[in-house]
C-alpha cells in the first residue's frame, strides 16, 4: 500500500499529517521523494496554498504517480474556506474531468479530504482544551458567540472582526490554548500533533457522530487503509 498526500498548507499540515499518520497508520513509512516508495510507504507534498494546489500541484502529482506506477491512492487535502465542502469537491471533480485525470491515474484511486473550514476547525474538536469558565476577552466573547464544546466546530459562523471563517477559527483555538498556558501557531502546532490530542478529536466524533463530518472522512479513510493491512496479514 503506497499513498501520495498532496496537502494545501506549507506549515501546519506539513507537520500535523505526518504526526497523525504515525499514530493512525504506523505500518506506513514516509519517504522523502515520490520515486522512493516501494511497499507500505507514503509521500507527502506540501503545496503553495489554494488554488495552486488544484491547478498546478494536482497535475504534477498525477504526473509523478504515472511515472512511478506504484501508488494506490492520491489523497488531496485542502480547506473549504468560504465555500461548502460540496462546492470545493465539485471544483476538484470538474478539474479532474476537464483534464482527464481519472484516465491518467489508472489503478490509483483519488481521495479528497476537505478540512471544513480549515484544519484548525478540526483542532477545536478536542473538548479537553475548552475553558468552561474563561477569565479574559476575547475568549469570553468567542464562547458567547459560539460554544464549540456543545456545538460542532465545523458549523461555527464567522465573527465580525475577521475577514474569513478560517481566521476566526484559528484565533479561537489560540485563545483556548492561551487560557491553558499553551501556545499554538501554524509554524509550531505543539500539542495537536500528539496522540492524546488526536484521540480526543476521535472521541468527539464517537460521542457525537453528527460532529466534524469532514474530519470523519479522514478518519474513515485511515481506518479503511488499516483494514487492508489487517486483511493482508
Amino acid at each position: 500500500m503506497n499513498l501520495y498526500f498532496l496537502v494545501e498548507g506549507q506549515r501546519t499540515e506539513k507537520k500535523v499529517y505526518p504526526a497523525w499518520l504515525s499514530h493512525l497508520l504506523p505500518e506506513l513509512k514516509r519517504v522523502n521523494d515520490y520515486d522512493q516508495v516501494d511497499k507500505n510507504n507514503y509521500y507527502l507534498f506540501s503545496a503553495e496554498g489554494y488554488p495552486s494546489i488544484i491547478h498546478k500541484h494536482l497535475p504534477n502529482a498525477v504526473e509523478d504517480i504515472v511515472i512511478h506506477g506504484k501508488y494506490n491512492y492520491l489523497i488531496i487535502c485542502l480547506d473549504a474556506d468560504e465555500v461548502s465542502v460540496n462546492e470545493r469537491k465539485q471544483e476538484i471533480h470538474n478539474f479532474v474531468v476537464k483534464n482527464d485525470i481519472n484516465l491518467k491515474l489508472g489503478n490509483t484511486k483519488l481521495q479528497i479530504i476537505i478540512q471544513n473550514r480549515c484544519i484548525e476547525t478540526w483542532f477545536l474538536g478536542n473538548r479537553k482544551i475548552y475553558s468552561k469558565k474563561p477569565q479574559n476577552n476575547p475568549l469570553i466573547d468567542y464562547i458567547r458567540h459560539y460554544d464549540i464544546y456543545t456545538n460542532c466546530p465545523e458549523l461555527m459562523g464567522n465573527y465580525g472582526t475577521f475577514n474569513t471563517h478560517a481566521q476566526f477559527h484559528e484565533a479561537y483555538l489560540k485563545e483556548l490554548f492561551r487560557a491553558k498556558n499553551i501556545n499554538y501557531s501554524k509554524n509550531n502546532p505543539g500539542d495537536v500533533v500528539k496522540s492524546h490530542y488526536l484521540n480526543q478529536i476521535v472521541q468527539r466524533i464517537t460521542d457525537d457522530p453528527t460532529h466534524l463530518q469532514s474530519f470523519q472522512v479522514f478518519i474513515e479513510f485511515c481506518r479503511n487503509i488499516k483494514s487492508s493491512f489487517l486483511e493482508s496479514v
